[in-house]
């Protein structure tokens, strides 16, 4: 008999897991503020070797997400995808890469701020895919890689 496979939900717990309780609260928690605002959009789930990652696409390819929560032992960011070609007047966005830029996530309730709804706001006016208006999106679980940076800090 073949053992049964374990739920994408079951697994998302168990990524969470392995993160201190502070960040796992805050991902949890920005988690329901991006899932509250997009019912419909997919949840596609990477646990990869330097980040656990949690995109927000209305398609099931990763390159169709807005968002992203991306987390490591040293802190919690929300990325934006397309982040290098949103207008950014107040600064916000860091990183250098051609496309993605991101901002570092203290609590759940910079999600609400509305320097960053303009920026969710922006990404969402960008994006190639539409979010979808009606239905339940999904959670995938994309990979996880058999090997991977410590999730935690190192304890003196």
């Amino acid at each position: 008999m073949k053992a049964k496979e374990e739920s994408p939900a079951r697994q998302l717990d168990r990524f969470l897991a392995k993160f201190e309780p502070k960040t796992r609260s805050l991902i949890k928690a920005a988690r329901a503020v991006l899932r509250r605002r997009w019912p419909a959009a997919n949840e596609l789930v990477w646990d990869n070797y330097n980040f656990f990652v949690i995109g927000y696409s209305p398609t099931d390819r990763p390159t169709d997400s807005i968002v992203s929560i991306a987390a490591r032992a040293n802190g919690v960011g929300l990325c934006f995808i397309q982040g290098a070609l949103l207008p950014d007047p107040k600064k916000l966005l860091q990183g250098s890469g051609k496309k993605t830029r991101f901002i570092r996530l203290e609590a759940a309730s910079q999600l609400s701020h509305p320097d960053v709804e303009r920026l969710i706001a922006a990404a969402i006016d960008q994006a190639r895919v539409p979010l979808p208006l009606q239905g339940r999106g999904r959670l995938v679980i994309r990979s996880i890689a058999a090997k991977q940076r410590p999730r935690r800090r190192p304890t003196a």
